[in-house]
């Protein structure tokens, strides 16, 4: 049985990859978000990114891509995910609450021209929302990348990455695959 369940899961998730790499709105919000992260870079400005759970994870990983490396070796470009620093955290959470541990980073890191991603696959974690409105407020570009119940997030995004997946593991993996393709848009953009 678990073997048809894993086999399940592969199933699953080439759906979703598939319905993701048909739809028009991901792909022009992917390549919105590139070309954001293009002119933030060349201007020398940084991307800021955070998540709960998964979209923590994802957060790092997406950072690590850009001041790391994605594919190309080449200089690192600024990018910050704010869900790594545990003093931060904790300090943040215990003196302003949970709701404020980055809306908090991003009023002390974020610059306007910079970037803020904030991640949440269901589109309603408070502690997202508080930070896009801070980024918004400080003129910052707001990306958000979401489920297909975060529309709402809209209003606090410039940038909205919806994944067309009906569960959140899936909205993860396309949220991955979405960035990738961005981190290497970015990539060859800025090597060119």
């Amino acid at each position: 049985m678990s073997q048809n369940r894993i086999a399940l899961h592969f199933e699953n998730s080439l759906a979703a990859m598939t319905a993701a790499a048909g739809d028009a709105s991901l792909l022009a919000a992917s390549q919105a978000i590139a070309a954001a992260a293009i002119t933030a870079l060349r201007q020398g400005r940084k991307i800021l990114l955070a998540g709960n759970g998964g979209s923590a994870a994802d957060a790092q990983h997406i950072a690590a891509e850009i001041i790391g490396r994605y594919k190309q070796d080449r200089p690192g470009w600024p990018a910050i995910a704010l869900t790594t620093d545990t003093s931060a955290l904790t300090a943040i959470a215990n003196d302003y609450g949970f709701e404020r541990v980055f809306a908090r980073q991003v009023e002390g890191l974020g610059r306007p021209g910079d970037l803020f991603i904030g991640i949440t696959t269901s589109g309603r974690s408070p502690n997202i929302l508080a930070a896009l409105e801070v980024a918004r407020d400080r003129g910052l570009v707001t990306i958000g990348m979401t489920g297909p119940s975060g529309a709402s997030m809209a209003a606090r995004c410039d940038h909205l990455l919806i994944a067309p997946a009906p569960e959140t593991a899936l909205v993860q993996q396309i949220h991955l695959m979405a960035a990738h393709a961005i981190c290497d848009e970015i990539e060859c953009a800025l090597m060119a």
